[in-house]
């Protein structure tokens, strides 16, 4: 597995931003689609391309667009769903999956309850987004869902991650490419990223 670690200023302001625990949840909402736009451009730098006839108001012309079934959006619910719009600002003509996934407290392993995914999955380039790349768990989950499903070309974006869940979807799934906007300390005894952001959805949808 390739791990892109992002390092545009931008980038790096903005999530600091999100860090700051006074940031409303307007704000952090619109900053989580900002980030995944920027890191959206960086991991969909290698999408293939194919040329078309077009014809402008001076002459035709062959010109290059995006080749193949159309590209997939799947955030793990309910986090991944604030980088859904950053993304698609990008590929508007992107088709949306769900996977829902809940953490048991107690293990803190995660349970799959919804998995929608468009079709012909196993023709689309997939990007899997969770602002949060914790234990690991619910990413590898998630991954493992998509491939049982038929799906192959996988990337995987997420703002915040910890080192241990970086092993571990590494490890799990070595063919899928992992982008992280910023890379964290460590968890701590409650599998929270230190020093992190927080619970990303509550703060997304300002259910604290």
């Amino acid at each position: 597995m390739s791990v892109s670690y992002m390092t545009h200023p931008l980038i790096k302001h903005k999530i600091t931003l999100m860090r700051n625990e006074k940031t409303s949840t307007k704000e952090f909402r619109n900053l989580v689609e900002e980030v995944a736009m920027l890191m959206g451009y960086e991991a969909l730098s290698d999408l293939q391309m194919i040329e078309t006839t077009v014809k402008t108001p001076i002459e035709e012309t062959r010109q290059p667009v995006i080749a193949g079934k159309k590209l997939a959006i799947v955030p793990i619910l309910r986090a991944g769903l604030g980088m859904v719009s950053g993304i698609q600002a990008l590929v508007p003509s992107a088709r949306i999956g769900h996977i829902g996934l809940y953490r048991d407290p107690e293990t803190h392993e995660p349970h799959e309850y919804y998995c929608k995914l468009p079709e012909p999955i196993e023709e689309r380039q997939i990007v899997v987004v969770d602002p949060m790349l914790a234990t690991g768990g619910s990413a590898i989950a998630a991954v493992d869902f998509i491939k049982q499903h038929g799906g192959k070309q996988i990337k995987f974006m997420s703002i915040i991650a910890a080192p241990e869940g970086v092993k571990a979807l590494t490890q799990a799934h070595p063919d899928v490419q992992l982008y992280v906007g910023c890379l964290d300390r460590c968890l701590n005894e409650n599998a929270y990223i230190c020093p992190g952001l927080g619970d990303a959805g509550d703060r997304i949808f300002g259910t604290k």
